[in-house]
């Protein structure tokens, strides 16, 4: 779905939001604002946007007959994703789907009366987003992905592969990252106790990693954690390339880090599933209901991935019984 598809759509008519068009039906041309993470030539990122159209065609809302779709890429890009998000507002949608906690942060600042739906949103409630998972309140609901408390899990693992680990950074981006300190309240109340010392890594831009990396290196007994965030995500092949250069031992939080740092441990779920299954919010959404009617959906499958090359590289020996444990090995 490309950009200037989007635009041809806008050139036509335009459907009004108001409080009083919740209730009507789906025969009516509706308007649905999106703020997609990544970048729109990520074929990955493509793929979820994908999962939601398709979504929404099974529900029986087709792109022309009956709906407009308005998408917007924030790159992992605070400043594109504030932009993006009054542009979005301005053109007055009947609801606005925002993926990961950045977007979201910039939407629910643009507007508290258009119906969003949100995913890849960690801890919904502890942020601030809504009031609570059953009864959400106000105009936001949706799908979350993590629980802060993975916080001790990630530093935990870590100590369990390297029994000598004495320091961890914590790498993530502050500008595209908001959930960043709840993440990093848990990794600081659990190191204590592993008689772990944790450094915030803050990397603003991808020029910024490879020193950090570096200086960190040069240290003994090292760990590192890559935080959700969407900025380290789109760049992952490289930070990959650059943590097995400098010999690193990281832990990643997503399957996209797998192939290249010693361990990930995260929600299984897939994230297209969610875009997928969004799309059943917004259809409730435009027939009618109201976002604090919608409960909010968790993901609480959680599962371990041990990269043996990438073990086997760095002269680390990964003990049998958390092998046994792992959800799936990679030799």
């Amino acid at each position: 779905m490309q950009r200037r598809h989007f635009v041809k759509l806008l050139s036509g008519a335009t459907a009004v939001w108001s409080g009083a068009v919740w209730g009507q039906q789906p025969n009516h041309v509706r308007r649905i604002g999106v703020l997609m993470e990544g970048v729109e030539t990520d074929p990955t990122y493509q793929s979820f946007l994908a999962a939601f159209v398709e979504g929404l065609r099974q529900l029986g809302w087709v792109e022309g007959p009956n709906l407009r779709i308005d998408v917007r890429w924030s790159a992992s890009n605070a400043e594109l994703a504030r932009a993006y998000s009054a542009e979005l507002v301005g053109l007055r949608p009947d609801v606005i789907l925002a993926a990961t906690t950045l977007n979201l942060t910039m939407i629910q600042q643009a507007t508290n009366a258009i119906p969003v739906v949100f995913v890849a949103v960690a801890d919904p409630v502890r942020q601030g987003f809504v009031s609570s998972m059953r009864q959400p309140g106000g105009n936001l609901t949706g799908f979350s992905l993590f629980e802060f408390s993975l916080g001790s899990k990630w530093i935990d693992l870590l100590k369990d592969v390297m029994p000598s680990l004495e320091r961890v950074a914590v790498m993530f981006n502050p500008d595209t990252s908001p959930q960043t300190k709840y993440f990093m309240s848990a990794i600081k109340a659990e190191a204590p106790s592993l008689g772990v010392q944790v450094f915030p890594m803050p990397v603003r831009a991808f020029a910024d990693i490879e020193p950090a990396l570096a200086s960190f290196a040069g240290q003994p007994n090292i760990g590192l954690i890559l935080l959700p965030d969407i900025f380290l995500d789109l760049h992952a092949s490289q930070i990959s390339e650059l943590v097995g250069r400098y010999r690193v031992p990281a832990i990643g939080t997503i399957a996209i880090w797998k192939q290249g740092v010693l361990m990930v441990y995260g929600n299984t779920v897939k994230l297209a599933d969610q875009f997928r299954q969004s799309a059943t919010y917004i259809d409730r959404i435009l027939k009618g209901a109201k976002p604090s009617e919608l409960p909010i959906q968790g993901a609480d499958n959680y599962g371990l991935v041990i990269n043996l090359a990438t073990a086997k590289a760095l002269g680390i020996t990964v003990p049998h019984l958390l092998l046994a444990n792992a959800d799936e090995v990679i030799e």
